[in-house]
């Protein structure tokens, strides 16, 4: 882990990104989402262990994504004519 990211565990990461516990763990690529294990979470030794999250990196990937739906309501407004 860099010491200049900003690795939390999933309640402070949550909070510091404004999103629920929920929300992020559903955002895990095992559950269909788009946080890649290794870059944006990484998983504990055992099944209880804590997941940490890197703050900095999802923020850029929730970033990302925000853009991208807003180009693409916007070419599907321009299709539609509306």
């Amino acid at each position: 882990m860099s010491t200049s990211q900003q690795w939390l565990r999933t309640p402070m990461a949550a909070m510091a990104l404004g999103c629920s516990q929920n929300h992020l763990k559903r955002c895990r690529d095992t559950h269909g989402g788009f946080l890649v294990g290794g870059e944006h979470y990484i998983l504990g030794t055992s099944h209880s262990a804590a997941i940490l999250w890197n703050v900095d990196s999802i923020r850029d990937a929730f970033h990302y994504r925000g853009i991208v739906r807003q180009r693409g309501e916007a070419a599907l407004k321009q299709a539609v004519g509306a």
